[in-house]
Parts: structure tokens; C-alpha cells; sequence
């Protein structure tokens, strides 16, 4: 199916769901090996004993790596884009690029220190994946708004901002609530000291990534209408 779509909307469309596949499945093993509770754990609490743990390692660097993809075709649509609407500056794009790619090496980050292996270089891997998550899908749906309405359509456009909106306002209080949490550990309990701080953090947290896999969803479409043409020249002397 993925192989079907035009252009190259392959590349987001598999970057949903290869995303998606790597929480959902962490998530169900850690609840079937009875190492976390079900009801809503840190992301990162579903990867950190094994056997979920390797799976966990394993689809998250994958999914930063599509991130990466994702986001640079994303750059070059724009510039193409560009290149007759005049619409954003090169280096605003290009700044937001960057950023995206701090995102995923955030998530690399992630992915590869676990959370009780090493707390705190966990913990600013994922500052920087949640962080520079925020700011790229912000600042990809300001450029939307201003490629409207050639290249793309306002109710898209809204789609994109209003997704971006609920991110940033979970992503605050979701550091607030992690900030107040006195220790370090996956299996948590109802009722215990700081149970509460966890949970909604943990809310907010899922709140945010799902954010942005929904939101590269929305990037399908765009992707639809470009295609990567790789040539090959051969110079004889």
C-alpha cells in the first residue's frame, strides 16, 4: 500500500506508523510482563526493562531516522516551493530543519540511554525530542499559513496549528508535574507519594507525542504532489 502512493507520501505515511507500532508495541509488552502499570506510564517506563526494552531501543532510532528523512524532502518541498511563491525566507526554513533534527537526535538519545541505566542524560534527550518537537511543528504551521492558499489549503492549515497549539500546552505542564516527582522509578502505584505529579505528566506526555504523529500525518498530502529524482552524469575527458 505504502509502495502505491504518489510522489514520495510513502515516507510520512511511514514514519505514522512505524512511530505508532513502536509505542503501542512497548507498551503492550511492559504491561504484559507486569513491568509497569496499564494505566498511562511514562513512554519511556515502557521501554526500559527487557525484553520490551530492545524493541523500544530498536523502533524509536528507526523512527528517527524516518524523522530525519521526513523533515529534509519537507525542507526541499519548501524551497521548491519557494523558488516561484516567495512565500517564507531559506533561512527560516532552514533553521526549522535544524531544529527538527535536534528533535530526532533527542529521540536517538532517548532511545539509546534508558531511563534507570543513565536518569539524566534520559531526561535531556528527551527535553530535547518534546522541546524541538514543539518549536519545528510550530514553526512548520506558521510557514503553511504563509504558502496559502497556492500550496496549501487554510482548513489544512488549521488542522496543523491547532495540533501544534495543544502541544505546546501540554508540553509545559508536563515539565512542571516531572519537575515535582521526589525519585526515579517505572512501577507506579495509585496513592502513592507523587503518584499524581506522574500520572499527569505522563498524560501530557503522550498527549505530545501523539501530537506529532498526527501531525506528520497531515504532511501525506503535501508529500503526494514531489518526487526525488536521483541522476547520475558521466564526464569523459
Amino acid at each position: 500500500m505504502l509502495c502505491c502512493m504518489p510522489g514520495v507520501a510513502f515516507v510520512p505515511a511511514l514514519l505514522v506508523g512505524w512511530s505508532s507500532a513502536a509505542f503501542i508495541i512497548s507498551y503492550a509488552i511492559a504491561v504484559l510482563e507486569g513491568h509497569v502499570e496499564p494505566l498511562v506510564p511514562y513512554i519511556s517506563d515502557t521501554g526500559t526493562k527487557p525484553p520490551e526494552s530492545g524493541v523500544f531501543g530498536f523502533m524509536i532510532n528507526i523512527s528517527a531516522i524516518l524523522g530525519v528523512i521526513t523533515m529534509y524532502i519537507r525542507y526541499l518541498l519548501i524551497e521548491k516551493q519557494n523558488e516561484s511563491s516567495h512565500f517564507v525566507r531559506s533561512s527560516c526554513n532552514m533553521f526549522s530543519l535544524c531544529i527538527g533534527l535536534m528533535g530526532c537526535i533527542g529521540m536517538g538519545i532517548v532511545a539509546t540511554f534508558q531511563e534507570l541505566a543513565v536518569p539524566s542524560v534520559h531526561d535531556i534527550g528527551a527535553l530535547v525530542a518534546f522541546g524541538s518537537g514543539v518549536v519545528y511543528i510550530t514553526l512548520q504551521s506558521i510557514i503553511s499559513y504563509k504558502s496559502c492558499p497556492q500550496w496549501n489549503t487554510y482548513f489544512v492549515c488549521h488542522i496543523r496549528m491547532a495540533i501544534s497549539a495543544i502541544s505546546c500546552i501540554a508540553f509545559i505542564p508536563m515539565i512542571v508535574f516531572a519537575s515535582q516527582i521526589s525519585m526515579t522509578k517505572i512501577d507506579w502505584t495509585p496513592g502513592e507519594k507523587d503518584y499524581t505529579y506522574h500520572f499527569m505528566s505522563a498524560v501530557c506526555e503522550w498527549t505530545v507525542a501523539f501530537g506529532f504523529i498526527f501531525f506528520f500525518l497531515t504532511f501525506i498530502r503535501d508529500f503526494q504532489r514531489f518526487s526525488l529524482r536521483i541522476s547520475t552524469e558521466i564526464h569523459e575527458d
